[in-house]
C-alpha cells in the first residue's frame, strides 16, 4: 500500500470567507498522508509594507487556520512575498500557522533556522523530508545569520547582443545559478538524505506568466538537487502550469500554477503602467473587475501534484487537474471531462515546447508522469 503526498500551488486567499476557496478540494487534500502548499501572502493582525513588495496583500491571522481546515500539513514561506509586511507580520504569520497544526519550512528567523528540512514519518516508517528554496527574491527578503527570511536559491541573469551591428535588437537571454547558494542547498538535500528515505524540494522559481519557457538556470538547480539526492522537485512561482521533466527517474513540476488565489482588479490598476508591462507576457489578459481570479486565461487551468510513496521511494508521480472559475475557487475535473483533457493537453502542449521530456498519460485516480521513450 502506498502513502500519498499532494502538493498545490500558490495560496493567498483574499475574501471574507477563507474556507470558501477550499470547498470542493478539502476532502481529497485531508485524506492524504502529507499536503503541501506555497504561501503567498502574510496571516497577521498588522505589518508595515515594505517598500520592495510588489503586490502585497495582508491576510487575516484566521487564514492559517482554514488552511489546516483544509487538511495542510506543510507550507512553504520561501516566496517573494515572505516578508512584503516586515519581520513581525513574518513572525506572526509562522506562528499562526504552527497553532494551527501546519508545518512550515524554506524561511526562518536567520539563515540557519531557514534551512533547517520538516521530517514525516509515514505508516510503512518511510521517512519523508520537505526543503524550500527560493529565487524569486525582492532585496533583503532572504535570510542570513542575523536577519529573519527565507532560503535562496538565487540566480544571475545576463544579457548576450546577438547582433553587434544592430542597436536595440532583441538580447539573448542567458541565467545561471548563485554559486554559494547552489552549494548551500546541495548541502542541505545530502543532510536531509542522510536521515531520510524520500527527499521532496520545492523550488520558488522561473518566468512568470509566458507560456512554457523555463529559464536555464531553473534546469541547473534541478539537475543539482537530484545529483544531491532530491527525489522530487515541486515548482511554484510563475502563476501558470509549465511543463514537466524526469531527471535521473524523477520528477521535476516546473510549475503547478496557482490554488487558492484571490486577485482583484479595478480600472485604476488595470491602467497602470506596472500591470500592462506584465499583462504583455501572457498569451491572453483581460482583466475583469467583477472576478476575484484577475490572472491571464492559461491560469485557469492548474493542477495538484501527486507522489505515491512506497517502501522507502516514490513508486508512481503525476497530477490532479484542476479548473479555477471567476470565483477564484479550485475545483477537481473528473477524468473524460472536457475541462481534464484540456488540463492534459496544455501540460502536454508546453512540455514538448519547451523541449523537456515527460509524457502523460490517463488514469483513474490520476494523470501519471513518465518519461517518454
Amino acid at each position: 500500500m502506498s502513502h500519498v503526498f499532494l502538493a498545490v500551488g500558490d495560496l493567498a486567499m483574499d475574501r471574507d470567507n477563507y474556507d470558501e476557496s477550499f470547498a470542493d478540494t478539502r476532502d481529497v487534500l485531508a485524506a492524504a498522508d502529507i499536503t503541501f502548499g506555497q504561501i503567498e501572502t502574510s496571516f497577521a493582525e498588522k505589518g508595515v509594507r515594505l517598500p520592495q513588495a510588489r503586490h502585497a496583500v495582508l491576510a487575516r491571522p484566521d487564514g492559517a487556520a482554514a488552511l489546516g481546515r483544509a487538511g495542510f500539513d506543510i507550507v512553504s514561506l520561501a516566496g517573494n512575498h515572505v516578508l512584503d509586511w516586515g519581520n513581525d507580520a513574518f513572525f506572526e504569520t509562522e506562528a499562526n500557522l504552527h497553532a494551527a497544526g501546519v508545518k512550515t519550512v524554506g524561511a526562518g528567523a536567520n539563515i540557519a533556522e531557514a534551512r533547517k528540512p520538516v521530517f514525516f514519518t509515514l505508516g510503512d516508517r518511510t521517512k519523508v523530508a520537505v526543503l524550500a528554496y527560493c529565487s524569486i527574491l525582492p532585496h533583503s527578503y532572504w535570510a542570513d545569520e542575523r536577519r529573519p527570511g527565507c532560503t535562496p536559491m538565487r540566480a544571475h541573469t545576463i544579457y548576450e547582443q546577438i547582433e553587434h551591428d544592430q542597436p536595440g535588437t532583441p538580447a539573448r537571454i542567458h541565467t545561471y545559478p548563485h554559486r554559494e547558494d547552489l552549494a548551500a542547498m546541495e548541502a542541505d538535500i545530502r543532510a536531509a538524505k542522510a536521515e531520510a528515505d524520500v527527499v521532496i524540494v520545492s523550488q520558488h522559481w522561473g518566468i512568470h506568466f509566458v507560456r512554457a519557457s523555463i529559464a536555464d538556470y531553473q534546469r541547473d538547480v534541478a539537475r543539482a538537487a537530484i545529483a544531491a539526492g532530491a527525489d522530487a522537485i515541486l515548482g511554484g512561482h510563475a502563476h501558470i502550469l509549465k511543463g514537466c521533466e524526469v531527471m535521473d527517474g524523477k520528477p521535476v513540476f516546473y510549475s503547478l500554477c496557482n490554488f487558492a488565489t484571490d486577485l482583484r482588479m479595478d480600472p485604476v490598476h488595470a491602467a497602470s503602467k506596472s500591470f500592462n508591462e506584465i499583462r504583455v507576457l501572457a498569451e491572453e489578459w483581460e482583466p475583469d473587475f467583477e472576478s476575484l481570479y484577475n490572472f491571464p486565461k492559461a491560469s485557469r487551468l492548474s493542477m495538484v501534484a501527486r507522489l505515491d510513496i512506497a517502501d522507502g521511494r516514490i513508486v508512481r508521480s503525476g497530477f490532479l487537474p484542476l479548473y479555477i472559475d471567476r470565483d477564484a475557487v479550485p475545483r477537481f475535473m473528473a477524468p473524460g471531462s472536457e475541462r481534464h483533457a484540456e488540463v492534459v493537453d496544455y501540460m502536454a502542449a508546453v512540455t514538448e515546447e519547451a523541449g523537456l521530456n515527460a509524457r502523460y498519460r490517463v488514469e483513474s485516480d490520476m494523470v501519471v508522469l513518465e518519461q517518454a521513450a
